[in-house]
């Protein structure tokens, strides 16, 4: 299993509206658990910056992880972002077979 970073960013239109916020939330959440079923959830955390959340998951695919950046970005996101990534035992490791 891979690690991902999903930064995602939301429309205005989505993100003005705070109270209905949760709601969206959870439905895209559901989306992505049916659609997804392998995704493992590491974190969801909201953020104050350039982009208003960040989820960290574990999925079988760089094809799983594309649908769901595609849910995310069907669902009210303005960008998605996923970026792989890997612990950093297994990237010293990497160094050393390079070096």
């Amino acid at each position: 299993m891979g690690v991902y970073v999903l930064m995602t960013k939301l429309a205005p239109e989505v993100s003005g509206n705070l109270k209905g916020r949760e709601a969206i939330g959870k439905a895209w959440k559901k989306q992505v658990d049916e659609s997804c079923p392998d995704v493992h959830w590491l974190g969801h955390y909201a953020l104050l910056g350039p982009y208003d959340f960040m989820d960290i998951y574990e999925a079988d695919s760089d094809e799983t992880a594309a649908k769901v950046s595609m849910i995310t970005r069907a669902g009210g996101a303005l960008s998605a972002e996923t970026w792989p990534a890997m612990a950093w035992s297994r990237f010293t490791d990497l160094v050393q077979k390079v070096i």
